[in-house]
């Protein structure tokens, strides 16, 4: 069942955080379903940019619908990850989306209010809700890159003015997270102290944790064991996940995670079974694996056994 976001940061709200997944394939797309259903958690479908554009944009929404119908027990959304203007309102009117993410944070703060009042006022016409984001995450993932020394925290009481003004229904905020696999060096960590300021100025109101991959220290060395280069690669704690949710975060963002998940199983596999050139068996290691990935994270989020209570207040 697809439902909009805010429903579920309703039903979430100050207890745990939704798990938000990129996806890009029918192997994630089936390990993502899988996990979510094994651990009886409501989830959101995050697709971004560059995954519309990887085969073209029909050929997920018809995985997407295609899952719908093979595990009629799932509730999630269905979101626009990193959007600009023109892709917020090709998804808005698809028809096919249930919230998208305008991000114009590398925007002037005022231009930044304009723009995402513009989508705002386009989505609520059609019933769909808005993310928009204030602060800037560092690192690169897909089109989104920023240099560390541009990287800015949220300022709690812009976040108030930003809401107000612009009408969003959620906001991405920056308290230290970045994009890709290369978050944190030594005992950085996240900024529980803005995020909580942040929560102040906006009481009961969704925020939103991009670049939230953890970087398991496993996966990494795993990798590496079977040919990979990643160097120095370091995550977030993802037991501070639900100190999170308790200061007002619903929705968070695991992207690289996923990544690193496909790029371990692939490695070892092919270095295992250097003969092997079917990708099916492999594939299917892929989405059992998956699955586990999504019901740990699910755990950690707290969202995990919620489904039954999510389907009652949004039937």
């Amino acid at each position: 069942m697809i439902v909009t976001t805010k429903k579920l940061f309703a039903a979430a709200y100050g207890k745990y955080a939704i798990g938000a997944y990129n996806i890009n394939n029918l192997e994630q797309a089936m390990g993502l379903f899988r996990g979510n259903i094994d651990s009886k958690a409501p989830f959101i479908i995050q697709i971004s940019k560059g995954a519309r554009s990887y085969t073209h944009k029909k050929m997920l929404e018809g995985l997407i619908t295609s899952a719908n119908e093979v595990f009629p027990d799932a509730i999630f959304a269905v979101h626009l990850d990193h959007g600009d203007e023109e892709t917020c309102y090709d998804c808005i009117n698809s028809g096919f989306y249930s919230s998208v993410m305008i991000d114009a944070s590398h925007e002037p703060f005022d231009k930044n209010i304009e723009i995402t009042r513009r989508v705002v006022d386009a989505a609520h016409a059609k019933g769909l809700v808005v993310e928009a984001e204030l602060g800037m995450l560092g690192g690169v993932e897909e089109h989104v890159a920023v240099d560390e020394s541009n990287a800015l925290l949220t300022d709690p009481r812009q976040a108030r003015e930003f809401v107000e003004r612009s009408g969003c229904d959620s906001l991405a905020v920056a308290i230290g997270t970045s994009h890709g696999a290369f978050k944190f060096s030594g005992t950085q960590g996240l900024h529980f102290d803005v995020l909580a300021d942040i929560q102040k100025e906006l009481p009961g109101f969704p925020l939103v944790m991009h670049g939230s991959s953890s970087v398991p220290a496993e996966e990494v060395e795993r990798i590496n064991n079977a040919g990979g280069q990643l160097k120095g690669a370091k995550g977030v704690d993802d037991n501070q996940f639900l100190k999170a949710a308790t200061l007002g975060v619903t929705k968070v963002n695991i992207d690289t995670d996923g990544r690193l998940v496909w790029t371990r199983v692939h490695r070892e596999y092919f270095r295992d079974k250097p003969s092997e050139f079917d990708l099916r068996p492999v594939g299917k290691i892929f989405m059992g694996e998956y699955a586990n990935f999504i019901a740990h994270k699910n755990e950690k989020l707290g969202s995990a056994g919620h489904l039954d209570e999510v389907r009652a207040l949004v039937s």
